[in-house]
């Protein structure tokens, strides 16, 4: 599938992946400040579970360049 379908499909995918990685970190790290500012001695406990949450959340966009090119047969 290489025609202009193909390409549709690789841009809706990583489209639709990155819209989705920029709602989770905007809610990891909303979540995240709003944790610190209730209990602030708890700070460096939520800020490595929100680094490991941001990892995590940003593979989907990297999963969605993969099936992009695979999509794209390249």
């Amino acid at each position: 599938m290489t025609g202009s379908i193909g390409i549709l499909a690789a841009a809706i995918a990583i489209g639709l992946s990155a819209i989705g990685a920029g709602i989770g970190n905007g809610l990891i790290v909303g979540r995240t400040v709003e944790g610190c500012a209730r209990q602030p001695e708890l700070r460096g406990m939520l800020q490595t579970t929100m680094f490991i949450g941001v990892a995590l959340v940003e593979a989907l966009p990297i999963i969605g360049v993969v099936i992009a090119f695979m999509v794209l047969n390249r």
